[in-house]
C-alpha cells in the first residue's frame, strides 16, 4: 500500500473498489445528465447526445468534450416542462447534503420529463459503521463505459440517516416516478424510474 493510500485511510473510511458496468441505453433526443461534471461518465457514454448540467463550473470543465455543458442548480431548472425523455444521475445524488435538496431534484427531474420518461440512477447505499469514528467516507470505482476504464472515487460527510435504494426509491414515488427495475450489487444500485404517462 502506497504512503498516499495509507494517509488517505488514516483519514477517511474507504470502501473497497468497485467496478460498475455503465451499458449504453436507449433514448431519443437530447439526455439530461445531473452533476455531469468530473469524469462525465454518461457524457462518455452518449456524447453529444448529453447536456450536462452541474453547480460547479469547475467540474464542467474538467469532464471531457463531447456534451453540452450548462452551470446549473439541479434543485432550480431553467428548462422548460416536459423537456427531455431521458434524464440520468451517475453518483450525484449522495452529494445533496439533505433530503429536501434530493426531493427537490426529484421533482425538478419529474417536471422536465416528458410523460413516459426515464430517470437513471447509479449511486450508493451509505449508512455510516458502528465500528468508524471517520467523518468522511470514499467510494472508490472502476468505471466501464464504452470498451474504457475510469478509475475515479467520491468521497462526503456520512448522511445523518440511511441513505439506501429504498431511501431513494420512497422519495422518487413522493414526487411521482414508479419504479421500472432496480439493481443491487455490494452497496451500489442503479434505478431506472419511469414518469407516468
Amino acid at each position: 500500500m502506497s504512503e498516499q493510500n495509507q494517509s488517505l485511510e488514516d483519514r477517511y473510511f474507504m470502501f473497497e473498489k468497485r467496478v460498475v458496468t455503465v451499458s449504453d441505453f436507449a433514448s431519443s433526443g437530447p439526455i439530461l445528465d445531473i452533476g455531469g461534471g468530473g469524469e462525465g461518465i454518461i457524457g462518455a457514454l452518449k456524447g453529444e447526445q448529453v447536456i450536462a448540467i452541474d453547480i460547479q463550473k469547475s467540474e464542467l470543465q474538467e469532464a471531457p468534450a463531447g456534451p453540452l455543458k450548462i452551470v446549473m442548480d439541479a434543485r432550480d431548472m431553467q428548462f422548460l416542462d416536459q423537456t427531455f425523455e431521458t434524464a440520468t444521475a451517475f453518483f450525484s445524488l449522495m452529494y445533496l447534503k439533505s433530503k429536501a435538496e434530493q426531493q427537490s431534484v426529484l421533482r425538478e427531474v419529474f417536471r422536465v420529463l416528458k410523460p413516459g420518461g426515464q430517470f437513471l440512477v447509479w449511486d450508493a447505499s451509505l449508512r455510516r459503521p458502528a465500528d468508524t469514528e471517520k467523518k468522511i467516507y470514499v467510494i472508490l470505482l472502476r468505471v466501464l463505459v464504452n470498451d474504457r476504464e475510469i478509475e475515479t472515487g467520491y468521497g462526503q460527510p456520512w448522511p445523518s440517516e440511511e441513505y439506501d435504494t429504498a431511501y431513494y426509491v420512497g422519495l422518487a414515488k413522493e414526487a411521482g416516478f414508479r419504479l421500472a427495475s432496480k439493481t443491487e450489487h455490494d452497496r451500489l444500485f442503479f434505478l431506472e424510474l419511469r414518469k407516468p404517462q
